[in-house]
């Protein structure tokens, strides 16, 4: 069994939390229009961004293509949050499980990374901060 974590970051945002969340919840389609390093999302199941639906990204990490798909676990409209598990994709290649948990509150925008290492030497997930709060 692998080591579990939880890492946690604030960002401030000048938009507001509430925007930030109905860009995710209901135009998760157009981040790759505002996201340098995010090629492109893609819905596989459901109609829409909505529990149970499963949805995937493509993205640039260190000048190489990757591929992440999730099934959305939670919608939380009062809380402004998405609870989203990656079920496949190259970042299950060192984690046994990982979850990314955003939520939004006044100016702030909070991402939440929840998992699980193969192997202790593996790194903490950093580098997903670079895709969040950059």
């Amino acid at each position: 069994m692998g080591l579990k974590g939880k890492l946690i970051a604030s960002v401030e945002v000048k938009c507001g939390g509430h925007l930030m969340h109905d860009l995710l919840h209901t135009n998760s389609h157009h981040v790759p229009n505002i996201r340098p390093h995010v090629n492109s999302f893609q819905i596989h199941e459901g109609e829409s961004v909505k529990v149970g639906s499963v949805v995937s990204w493509s993205y640039n990490e260190a000048g190489q293509k990757k591929f992440t798909k999730h099934v959305i676990e939670a919608i939380d409209s009062y809380e402004k949050s998405i609870r989203w598990k990656v079920i496949e994709g190259d970042v299950l290649e060192m984690y046994s499980s990982f979850t990314i948990v955003t939520s939004h509150e006044s100016q702030w925008t909070i991402w939440t990374l929840e998992y699980e290492k193969k192997t202790e030497d593996i790194p903490e997930p950093l580098i997903f901060w670079v895709f969040s709060l950059t």
